[in-house]
């Protein structure tokens, strides 16, 4: 069984294919963590069932590794819950009251109840468990079972006792617009190393996910315990470790500037926070991550479609005549779904005005978006459409109307950002304003992808209209407001898809997911660039969840020269898009890109279905190489990336992954056959030269 409960003992185990996690009820009635590594027996856990102490000031040693940790008594860790009742008591005396194991939405699932010894608070902790990618989904429900408010100051989801190492390496990653998800890695020490977002999204200065090895774990090797949690707006995951070498990760929703008034009968559900152990490194981590999203996570498991996007072709500059042009060629090209950026309502002509006035301009498509439309699908293309539903101009009809639906503090300048203000769509009516006019939007118009972005951050977070004592809510409501609005837009058109965009990759995250098919993971396009980017957005999410696209070069980045090979070969290591201006490509590069999107046509589903296998032992030679492979490893693509040739020096042979021992294998465009053997052992020859070269291999089993 996937849960177990001994009851002599009183200890909780709940196993996986390759992991077991173990907790008990201790002689104070707390739950305490006991274990969580490879598989093992409740009975091996008993003696670890057992109070400890130092001195008078460290008399309950046992606390810091509570399995949720409840803020009162002599608590003085990172806090899981810390409440403030209505008699401005701050403490809380939490115990143990019973428990459940059922199923719940096809999950085994565990619920623990606790409550708190004086007043009417009931704390549920929900464990569902995934066993064959050994991970468990953790959330709590904190409920009122009062008359009187209870104040939630600190709402988090769950906390992660790792288990004793000889070293503790965190790896996170780091970033800012136009440089996200760039990997970082450090050695935890006595204190607290805090990972977060005070924004009012996921944000792409962080992203809410950790590891923690020995600091010894390899791409491939070595034990990994890794954490994602599945929330779009504040967050904060804290690692800490005590001077009694125990280490704790605790993870939910920021408790920067935010309290819950948790009304009588009321219940306050936290997002869920993902826990998991790899044994093979790194790499397993990150498979164990895709193969749960793509098959508990996303809405859909459709093949990812060839993308063209019109912004880097025509900005603001949008019209029925042009945008027409650009779908011919795309159309050329072999790709398949057709995007209008930015630009194609209201007096949209710039970023300063119309942003909020979702209104078909008319001076742009005067016979409406339905003759643009017509036109992409006879070119045997399906259409979609950029929209910001919740920021507004200032300089637009809908703000001038209604400019109390922003947030502001009425005693503050309301400041802008890319000339742009947020709506509070916690609002019923602005919230019913989004709906609506995105129902008539996708209810009119026959629109197959919509790309919804959020170019600005949440500042002077003031509510109007909502209650004084309820104004740190913001931060929760808006996201909550947008989960609604993003579940009901998929109810009522299930067939369209949805990419989540925030200013580049500042709104993704596990959360997001449960709506959104794919993401935008920055608004940098340089093809090297990307290749950092992408491998840190690799490590957590999927490859079919990612958004590339091959753009003009040099690029207004970086302004660096790279072949159209090295750009498609970039761009092809997720959902393949394009963002050049066609209308200046001449037949030959037109050309070319068809060959390589009827390349990527041949592998994508390798690339958005199979395992992907990070192959970093030619890093130190500037080699950036990615596999992908199908369950059996009979069919394999590889691409690999030479950053510069120093010395004349020829590259050693790249050794790959996952493939038959005994089996031979083809490799298109080398001679000869190869042994899955010699494949993974002596490796395939890299023949890249020079600055900024590139490779595909197709490898398949030669029957």
């Amino acid at each position: 069984m996937a849960i177990q409960y001994q009851e002599q003992h009183r200890i909780f185990a709940i196993h996986t294919n390759n992991s077991s996690y173990v907790f008990g009820i201790n002689e104070r009635e707390r739950l305490q963590h006991l274990y969580w590594g490879g598989p093992i027996g409740i009975e091996d856990c008993i003696p670890l069932l057992e109070l400890k102490g130092h001195s008078s000031f460290d008399a309950e040693v046992e606390g810091e590794v509570e399995e949720y940790s409840f803020w009162g008594g002599v608590s003085y860790t990172e806090p899981s819950l810390k409440v403030r009742m209505s008699d401005g008591v701050r403490d809380l005396s939490v115990r143990y009251a019973g428990h459940e194991i059922l199923k719940q939405n096809g999950k085994d699932t565990l619920v623990i109840t606790l409550k708190d010894e004086v007043y009417p608070l009931v704390t549920q902790l929900v464990y569902q468990v995934i066993p064959e990618y050994d991970l468990i989904e953790r959330s709590a429900k904190i409920t009122n079972t009062g008359d009187q408010d209870i104040i939630l100051e600190s709402t988090q989801s769950a906390a992660w006792t790792i288990p004793y190492l000889q070293d503790y390496r965190l790896t996170h990653v780091t970033g800012k617009w136009s440089g996200e998800f760039q990997l970082r890695n450090t050695r935890l020490t006595e204190g607290k190393k805090v990972l977060e977002s005070r924004r009012g999204f996921t944000d792409g200065h962080a992203n809410p996910w950790f590891a923690i090895d020995d600091g010894l774990a390899t791409e491939s090797v070595g034990q990994v315990w890794f954490g994602a949690l599945a929330w779009s707006g504040n967050w904060k995951i804290a690692a800490e470790k005590t001077p009694f070498n125990h280490v704790r990760v605790t993870g939910g929703i920021n408790d920067f500037d935010h309290e819950w008034v948790l009304s009588s009968g009321e219940i306050f559900e936290t997002p869920v926070f993902l826990g998991g152990l790899s044994t093979q490194g790194f790499g397993g981590m990150s498979r164990q991550l895709h193969q749960y999203q793509y098959d508990y996570v996303l809405p859909r498991s459709e093949t990812r479609k060839v993308l063209y996007n019109s912004w880097e072709a025509t900005y603001f500059d949008v019209n029925a005549q042009d945008q027409t042009a650009l779908a011919e060629r795309a159309a050329k090209m072999g790709v398949e779904l057709f995007v209008v950026d930015d630009g194609w309502f209201g007096q949209r002509n710039n970023d300063r005005a119309g942003l909020g006035d979702w209104n078909v301009n008319k001076e742009k498509f005067p016979n409406g978006l339905g003759e643009l439309i017509d036109k992409v699908h006879g070119l045997d293309m399906k259409f979609g459409i950029w929209v910001e539903p919740e920021s507004v101009n200032p300089d637009s009809d809908l703000y001038r109307t209604h400019p109390d639906w922003v947030y502001h503090f009425k005693t503050r300048e309301r400041t802008e950002l890319r000339n742009q203000l947020l709506l509070n769509i916690s609002k019923p009516e602005v919230k019913q304003y989004i709906i609506d006019f995105m129902t008539e939007l996708l209810g009119n118009h026959e629109i197959k992808f919509i790309k919804w972005d959020m170019n600005r951050t949440i500042t002077e977070p003031g509510m109007k209209n909502h209650p004084l004592n309820r104004q740190k809510e913001v931060w929760v409501r808006h996201v909550q407001s947008l989960y609604d609005i993003w579940a009901e837009l998929r109810i009522k058109f299930p067939h369209v898809e949805f990419e989540t965009c925030a200013g580049g990759g500042s709104r993704i995250d596990l959360g997001i997911f449960r709506y959104a098919d794919q993401a935008w993971p920055s608004d940098n396009t340089d093809a090297f660039d990307r290749l950092s980017i992408q491998e840190g957005f690799s490590y957590t999410y999927a490859p079919r969840m990612m958004t590339c696209w091959v753009t003009e070069s040099p690029t207004g980045m970086n302004h660096r020269n790279v072949s159209l090979k090295y750009r498609f070969h970039s761009a092809m290591m997720g959902t393949l898009g394009i963002g050049s201006n066609l209308n200046e490509w001449s037949a030959d590069q037109i050309e070319q890109s068809a060959e390589y999107i009827r390349q990527y046509k041949g592998i994508r589903h390798l690339v958005q279905f199979g395992k992907q296998y990070r192959l970093s032992e030619l890093r130190d030679k500037g080699v950036t190489a990615v596999q992908y492979s199908d369950a059996t490893g009979c069919d394999n693509v590889v691409f690999a990336f030479l950053h510069s040739q120093k010395l004349g020096e020829p590259l050693p042979r790249l050794r790959l992954n996952n493939l038959q021992p005994d089996k031979t294998y083809m490799i298109e465009g080398l001679e000869g056959n190869f042994s899955g053997r010699s494949l993974m052992n002596i490796g395939v020859v890299l023949p890249l030269r020079g600055d900024f070269d590139s490779l595909m291999y197709r490898i398949r089993e030669h029957i």
